[in-house]
């Protein structure tokens, strides 16, 4: 069985009656109304871009005391200049910045601030609160859990396969920096921890190892009954009908091994919750990024240390991650070419893993 609206359970149907569901807890008040430009990734899917826009519409809609922007980084409008441009026209300086991202990768640290750094040139009045990506947050362990403690229930689970006999497998998206990758790998066994499952598998969508394949490999070893796959996804688009493509095709050539496929998370209140503490964030100078394990400061500052290559053959620029972005990124980041075409062999991923861009 795959939940998924494509054979024999809605799951559009799931996120519709998740967002209808009232958010935990009211949301704390702003200390101040500043614009907040939130900036999403960006995809080729419509419903991927639209998801984005709908997402800043209702959080928006639960505090209209300053406007919502939504923007992307990438492959679609309204760009992250024409946010800014939007905000400047109605008169405002000072605009908080929120990357709509799940852990702290290359587009969080280099190329929203680079696009900042370009949108700081055209208005050097406006000042730039930039927050902090969604992370690993309580409000979103906690909404894995409930959605998995659905699938309990009989009519999702009419063989009544228990815990003991399933494999959960994580899909993250992949990137190309080794410390958001590790978070993915926390993150996975957070949710396992204490679930009962038999055991988690973690794998990866695009760009490092191991694929989504590899990790269905690993998760039959266990001799499971059932294999749940959570995709680590905020949104729809191109990646996600990849995990469900690669989950139907894995259900017909094991047809004895029962598959469960999670729908990406959507616009679940509970986000809206991790949201609005990242925003507080940036209005009380409380942003705080992980940097002990950044590549990027460590090839600025250690080089040496792990054989970490200077990008460009330039000095390190020191990637301060203080967030006022004052200094000019000039790294592109390669806007036409799929993620999931890179490092299709693991050995091509870890020769550059360390490597800056």
């Amino acid at each position: 069985m795959l939940l998924h609206s494509r054979l024999n359970f809605d799951a559009p149907q799931l996120l519709r009656q998740e967002q209808q569901t009232p958010a935990p807890v009211p949301l704390p008040l702003l200390p101040e109304q500043r614009p907040l430009l939130m900036v999403g990734h960006g995809s080729r899917s419509a419903a991927g871009r639209q998801n984005v826009i709908d997402f800043a519409e209702k959080y928006h809609a639960l505090d209209r005391s300053r406007p919502v922007v939504p923007c992307f980084l990438e492959l679609t409008e309204p760009t992250i200049l024409d946010g800014v441009e939007r905000c400047v026209e109605q008169g405002y300086t000072d605009l908080s910045v929120l990357p709509v991202l799940l852990f702290a990768a290359r587009h969080n640290k280099f190329d929203v601030t680079n696009e900042l750094d370009r949108a700081r040139r055209r208005y050097p009045q406006v000042r730039f609160h930039y927050g902090r990506h969604l992370g690993i947050a309580p409000a979103i362990l906690q909404l894995w859990r409930d959605r998995l403690a659905q699938l309990d229930r009989p009519e999702h689970n009419p063989q009544n396969i228990p815990r003991s006999e399933t494999v959960l497998l994580f899909v993250g998206r992949g990137a190309s920096d080794p410390d958001a990758n590790g978070d993915v790998f926390k993150l996975a066994r957070m949710v396992w921890e204490g679930s009962n499952y038999a055991t988690t598998e973690i794998c990866f969508i695009g760009i490092t190892h191991p694929r989504m394949e590899e990790g269905l490999r690993r998760a039959r070893l266990y001799n499971p009954r059932r294999i749940i796959i959570l995709p680590y996804f905020l949104f729809a688009g191109v990646l996600m009908d990849k995990v469900f493509d690669i989950a139907e095709q894995h259900q017909a050539e094991h047809p004895e091994v029962e598959v469960v496929c999670l729908p990406e998370m959507g616009l679940h209140p509970r986000l809206f919750d991790v949201v609005r503490q990242r925003e507080i964030e940036t209005q009380l100078g409380q942003v705080q990024m992980n940097c002990e394990m950044c590549k990027f400061r460590l090839a600025a500052v250690e080089p040496d240390s792990l054989g970490i290559e200077q990008s460009h053959g330039e000095p390190g620029h020191g990637h301060g991650h203080g967030h006022g972005h004052g200094h000019g990124h000039s790294h592109g980041h390669g806007h036409g070419v799929p993620m999931q075409e890179y490092f299709t062999k693991p050995e091509e991923y870890h020769e550059r893993a360390w490597q800056v861009p």
